[in-house]
């Protein structure tokens, strides 16, 4: 698994479009595994501090079980416009690792947006990353960058 800090290294246009996406609205979707294996879906807001993914979760909340259950994940910018024409969209999925020692991530919190939740109040991940997808609109077609642990980026255009 790579972190964030580690793709972004090696491809930073990419990690740098992602984080853009994410930021534009700070609401992004997650999709989790159910007990039975089944996908949940639930909105999740996304965290990219210190070469890190985070999201804080409501302590004992469905997603958080899934997650600690199995950390598998895949992340979903929120899309606005059904076209994608104004700035595309934007991937992640990887593995989430249940995190316990929350002080450091709190306190650089606050430091960036002057709210800080008490410890007791977040179930905390961080998250690493085995694919990360642009897809954006040019002209009739679209671009798919595809960035896959171990294999790079691949670009494929599609019309």
């Amino acid at each position: 698994m790579a972190t964030w800090a580690e793709f972004a290294a090696e491809e930073p246009e990419l990690a740098a479009f992602v984080e853009g996406r994410f930021a534009a609205d700070r609401h992004a979707l997650i999709a989790t595994l159910r007990k039975d294996g089944a996908p949940r879906i639930s909105g999740v807001e996304p965290d990219f501090a210190h070469g890190q993914l985070w999201a804080g979760m409501m302590p004992g909340s469905l997603k958080s079980r899934d997650l600690q259950r199995d950390p598998r994940f895949s992340l979903h910018c929120t899309t606005t416009v059904a076209s994608m024409t104004e700035a595309g969209d934007a991937k992640v999925s990887g593995t989430a690792e249940f995190w316990t020692d929350k002080e450091q991530y709190l306190k650089d919190l606050y430091e960036r947006t002057e709210w800080q939740p008490e410890p007791e109040e977040l179930d905390l991940f961080r998250f690493d990353v085995t694919e990360v997808v642009s897809l954006i609109v040019q002209g009739d077609g679209m671009v798919v960058l595809s960035w896959h642990e171990g294999r790079g980026t691949r670009r494929v255009e599609k019309k």
